[in-house]
């Protein structure tokens, strides 16, 4: 579910009207609902109330502080992934005791401002990265709580390029390899092993593969209950599909319902990582049309916003549906909907049926709250677009949209190339 509804043929974002805040902010932007991403973050935790769960919202998804000070205020920790992730959870306040750091190359640097941050635990996802963050915490007098990430070699049903759980993946450590780290702890002296992780990919909209890795996981400790080990903490991670198209997706409650029975036997601490579920939903991409082109093949519906903006249809030809901001019962044609970067690959949705739009006419690209301008770009030397939130019948701009200044900023033309 989501706030963006159409009232008397006009989209709303919760109460405000989409083409107020366009023609407010100009095109293109990002819109998010504040109503939507609270709904789902409390789903969850409603859905996982027995076990009382950490809800470590994965910032990768949507890195946005207003977003992030959101869910914050309704008790979300957080997962990052680099020191720019971590920075930004603490200016919002976070509890470090809330945060989850994962990375499969975290810099001497980040874990040296993570260890200072006192963060919950990393997440260690190889042997030469427990090594050094044992060297930095010894430097540092300190002792460094971990969580092994494990690789289940679990297959999920997913896009290639979003699933992380398989050995053919550079993610996690193998059962074996995890076996040996924890007989052999003893020489980590400053590490310091509470908790195991597991993360299998993302938009899975199936139970079953998570059962499966959380299975495998059970099993493992399983055959761990006669040493000795400090194991508090179980992460399993994040993944949870949502609606682009047709899908079928299980809700919070259909996957609590389903693992929950594996989670309270491990009588574990459990972590969870949502990021899309929370946040995909919760937002949409608004762009203006420019031109209609037909070439006597094919029709195109070229727009203002471009795969530097939206990189998910070009990088995994992702699908995400496309609206009229404001509805017509205009006839409709088939139709790319297609941005001005000067690649091939640069188009926001293939063979839409769409009425036969005119310049300045607004288009919605739905769904695109999760790995949307987080994942953007100057591509083509042009500035990122601006994100607004809205919380009811308010909107305010949560990120400026950059200007050519910002694009120079840091660029210099070097002395001898000027001319003499």
């Amino acid at each position: 579910m989501h706030d963006f509804k159409f009232r008397n043929k006009e989209l709303y974002c919760e109460n405000v009207k989409v083409a107020d805040v366009a023609k407010a902010v100009g095109t293109p932007f990002y819109l998010y609902s504040h109503n939507t991403l609270v709904d789902h973050l409390t789903k969850i935790q409603r859905a996982f109330a027995k076990v009382n769960p950490i809800v470590c919202f994965a910032m990768k998804s949507n890195g946005n502080l207003a977003v992030l000070k959101t869910l914050a205020n309704y008790g979300a920790g957080f997962d990052i992934v680099s020191l720019g992730e971590l920075n930004k959870a603490r200016k919002i306040g976070a509890d470090p005791k809330k945060i989850v750091f994962a990375s499969v190359g975290k810099t001497e640097e980040e874990i040296m401002i993570a260890l200072k941050a006192g963060i919950l635990f990393f997440n260690v996802e190889s042997v030469p990265e427990l090594t050094e963050i044992n060297r930095i915490a010894k430097r540092m007098g300190k002792i460094a709580p971990v969580a092994l990430r494990i690789n289940p070699d679990v297959a999920a049903a997913t896009h290639n390029f979003i699933t992380t759980g398989t050995l053919k993946n550079k993610f996690g450590i193998d059962l074996a390899s995890t076996r040996k780290i924890l007989k052999e702890r003893k020489k980590y002296k400053h590490i310091k092993i509470i908790g195991l992780h597991i993360h299998i990919g993302s938009q899975i909209i199936s139970a079953k593969p998570f059962i499966n890795a959380i299975k495998k996981l059970i099993e493992f400790l399983e055959s761990l209950r006669d040493e000795k080990n400090d194991i508090e903490y179980l992460d399993i991670g994040g993944g949870m599909g949502i609606i682009y198209k047709d899908e079928n997706p299980q809700t919070a409650q259909n996957y609590a319902d389903a693992i929950l029975p594996y989670l309270e036997k491990t009588g574990l601490k459990i972590v969870m990582e949502p990021g899309r579920f929370i946040v995909g939903n919760a937002g949409i991409f608004v762009t203006k049309v420019l031109y209609l082109k037909d070439n006597g093949f094919k029709k195109f519906l070229i727009v203002d916003g471009g795969m530097n903006d939206l990189l998910r249809p070009s990088l995994y030809d992702a699908y995400h549906e496309i609206v009229t901001v404001k509805s017509t019962s205009a006839k409709t044609m088939l139709m790319d909907v297609v941005g001005p970067i000067c690649e091939s690959g640069d188009f926001l949705g293939r063979d839409r049926q769409l009425p036969a739009l005119k310049n300045g006419d607004l288009l919605a690209v739905m769904s695109t709250g999760a790995y949307g301008y987080v994942m953007s770009s100057n591509y083509n030397v042009r500035c990122r677009v601006p994100e607004v939130l809205v919380k009811d019948k308010i909107f305010a701009v949560v990120k400026k949209r950059e200007t050519y200044e910002d694009l120079l900023r840091g660029e210099t033309v070097p002395s001898f190339l000027k001319k003499k």
